[in-house]
């Protein structure tokens, strides 16, 4: 915490208190409305949208470079989920591949384990998700400030350049970091020296592809859908060069009578 505000100063603190407003929502209302069962996926789409309202607000300010990142996030939630939802269907997955899991199902009635592993994927993709949406639409407002004439269909085909580049690396993220949380399960997986695709179609594997999957495509359908969002509210090109071609007035200069 000391770092984040030594580094990144105030906007370090408004991402701190954003932060705590997402684990408020999260304890406060996720949690409570998935114990109870209420429909997993709706959960996800209400709780992440006001996560990332949140989130993107605190941190960035309101303005509609913060809007238009929100909008694609929004978006983009609703695509993660029902690429989720529909990957979890086609792969006729249980949600019952943990202890915990079954344990749960012990616990809890009328609780859909299929539709509490989307909710998990919407939940895991929402730091990425945030990440990319903000990048994508700063990337088109720096675009405009240093383009003032460019039209926009000339910053949506910038901002994809950038985002591009962006997408590339952030994959590797996703993958690694389910990767990573799943790693006792897949070493043990492994120990029983079955065939790669016998194994892949055991369930935790086939969890952790659907949830790579899922978070992945959405993400990358966050950067068209973000960057075309900024491109249309970003300021027109006529403004931006009315603005960036109007000279600062000079301060009057004083004489000074020394006779």
């Amino acid at each position: 915490m000391v770092v984040v505000i030594a580094v990144a100063g105030w906007k370090g603190v408004r991402g701190l208190i954003g932060l705590g407003v997402a684990g408020a929502i999260f304890f406060g209302f996720m949690l409570p409305a998935l114990a109870t069962g209420r429909p997993a996926v709706a959960v996800a789409l209400v709780g992440g949208s006001a996560i990332m309202f949140a989130v993107l607000y605190l941190a960035h300010g309101i303005s509609m470079r913060t809007t238009s990142a929100f909008v694609g996030t929004l978006v983009s939630l609703l695509a993660t989920a029902g690429l989720g939802a529909l990957g979890v269907w086609a792969a006729r997955l249980s949600g019952l591949s943990t202890d915990e899991t079954i344990a749960l199902a012990g616990q809890s009635e009328g609780l859909s384990f299929t539709a509490l592993l989307t909710c998990s994927l919407v939940i895991a993709g929402l730091g990425v998700l945030n990440d990319t949406t903000i990048t994508q639409a700063s990337a088109v407002w720096e675009l405009r400030a240093a383009g003032p004439h460019l039209s926009r269909w000339d910053l949506f085909t910038a901002g994809m350049r950038i985002g591009r580049d962006h997408i590339a690396s952030t994959i590797y993220t996703i993958v690694f970091a389910y990767a990573g949380a799943a790693l006792s399960t897949l070493v043990l997986l492994s120990l029983y020296s079955q065939p790669l695709d016998l194994l892949l179609s055991t369930e935790p594997f086939a969890e952790e592809i659907v949830r790579t999957l899922g978070s992945g495509i959405g993400l990358v359908l966050s950067v068209p859908l973000t960057t075309g969002v900024a491109a249309l509210t970003v300021g027109s090109a006529v403004a931006a060069a009315s603005a960036s071609a109007t000279p600062r007035r000079a301060k009057p200069a004083h004489d000074h009578d020394h006779g």
